[in-house]
């Protein structure tokens, strides 16, 4: 086992590195930027290296000050969170060309899942069912482009290979629309991730977001650890997760399961990813893999026994998996609200201090967050500032266990999205389970009215 792990990221997931660490009796050495030399795992920590200024490029981002970092501390291992820099390639290419084991996949690995395209021709090879759409980069000439187009069907969605984080996708109804939502799409893709290249699928009507957890060491051993529904979200951003996913067969479940763990035997996968589908009419269709632990792993950790974290920092320190398939069985229910510092109905980040904060408890409920009373939320990054997970032994269990945590939590000082999780824990097709990745929008657009 290391020693000495870096971890290089920020908000609620540093700290369940360091909490993971510091249970596996490893030093952890957290690094930050200025807008974060108040936050909680910097005041825990034994070792803190600030890294730069508040914006992201310039200390989050920054590779060279987190390998300088991780020089200075003599640490043996660097763990990117699950920010930008944990699917990055060349990071992890730089951080193991510099002598430091990154915890996450192989930099090949990343590149083949990274980029849309190849990830999608790496499944097909493996079996796993994909969205129907163009086999690789879309051409430049208009005529090809509409003809794969009327093979795939309308409507269509166009998607940046390089994507990620929601952005770079453009749907489309019609031919007439078509030629130039392929251009302004690879201008976009161009412009955020340095690759202009796209690619065609069809834009499925009725979907539900379904993800597969997985895990595998270096010794070719994978697991998968059972499925999440990540349907309600509102610009491909996830809102709510839960596990296992209502009303979907567990065999088909295991079916689809066992297709990832083949394909991550053929690519030679270490580490925890996920496999992202959508899922309609009884039908999975692969539409990406994370190379990373999500923020949604807890819902998978509760239903599994299975501490992804810890065994994501074992099996890069060489270690075999712990158990094998036969031992991950399904237990209860699971769900995550993701608490942002954002209007609650409008979305706009509300940045600013905390004045009170308290946070729900009881059984079967898990608060992973980094703030407290007192804590200024800076305006740089992402507004998630914590998760509410409980777990019960049905779905039902569940949603009483969340409408109480939800109840109890108190923030002041900012705005957070806690009224939109109380209204949505309450709202019945929710609660009946099964609501497509489309609702929450047409849920929040029928609000306006």
């Amino acid at each position: 086992m290391f020693k000495k792990i870096l971890v290089a990221n920020r908000g609620e997931i540093a700290l369940r590195i360091q909490r993971a660490c510091s249970e596996l009796g490893v030093k952890a050495v957290m690094v930050y930027s200025e807008a974060d030399r108040d936050a909680k795992y910097v005041k825990l920590a034994e070792e803190a290296v600030c890294i730069g200024p508040a914006p992201s490029g310039l200390s989050y981002l920054n590779m060279p000050a987190i390998i300088s970092a991780a020089e200075v501390t003599d640490a043996e291992a660097i763990h990117p969170g699950y920010g930008f820099l944990s699917e990055n390639a060349d990071f992890a290419e730089r951080v193991e060309k510099s002598g430091f084991q990154f915890i996450g996949p192989t930099p090949e690995s990343i590149r083949i899942m990274g980029d849309k395209v190849s990830a999608k021709q790496a499944m097909i090879r493996a079996g796993v069912p994909c969205v129907p759409g163009s086999d690789g980069e879309l051409p430049d000439d208009p005529v090809a482009i509409r003809r794969i187009a009327r093979s795939v069907g309308y409507p269509v969605i166009i998607k940046a290979a390089g994507g990620g984080g929601g952005r770079g996708m453009r749907v489309v109804h019609t031919e007439a629309a078509l030629v130039n939502a392929v251009q302004m799409t690879k201008a976009e893709a161009g412009t955020a991730f340095g690759n202009p290249a796209v690619y065609m699928e069809k834009f499925l009507q009725n979907p539900r977001h379904i993800e597969i957890q997985i895990i595998a060491d270096k010794f070719k051993n994978a697991v998968y650890l059972g499925e999440r529904d990540c349907s309600m979200q509102r610009r491909h951003q996830k809102v709510i997760e839960e596990a296992p996913a209502p009303g979907i067969p567990r065999k088909l479940i295991e079916k689809i399961g066992e297709r990832c763990v083949a394909a991550c035997k053929k690519i030679g996968y270490r580490g925890a990813g996920t496999f992202e589908f959508l899922y309609e009419n009884g039908e999975f269709y692969f539409i990406e893999m994370n190379t990373r632990v999500q923020v949604e792993h807890p819902v998978t950790e509760w239903i599994t026994g299975v501490d992804i974290v810890k065994t994501q920092i074992m099996v890069a320190a060489g270690e075999k998996l712990p158990f094998t398939q036969r031992q991950i069985e399904i237990r209860g229910h699971a769900i995550e609200c993701r608490i942002n510092a954002e209007d609650p109905y409008k979305f706009i980040p509300s940045p600013g201090r905390i004045t009170m904060w308290h946070a729900p408890g009881g059984p079967g409920v898990r608060v992973d967050s980094h703030v407290y009373t007192n804590y200024f939320v800076p305006p740089n990054y992402d507004s998630m500032i914590g998760k509410i997970i409980v777990h019960g032994d049905t779905r039902e269990e569940a949603l009483a266990r969340m409408r109480t945590a939800l109840s109890e939590t108190v923030i002041e000082g900012i705005n957070t999205n806690i009224p939109l999780h109380r209204d949505l824990m309450v709202d019945a097709k929710f609660m009946a389970g099964g609501t497509n990745i489309h609702y929450l929008e047409e849920w929040l657009a029928q609000r306006k009215r």
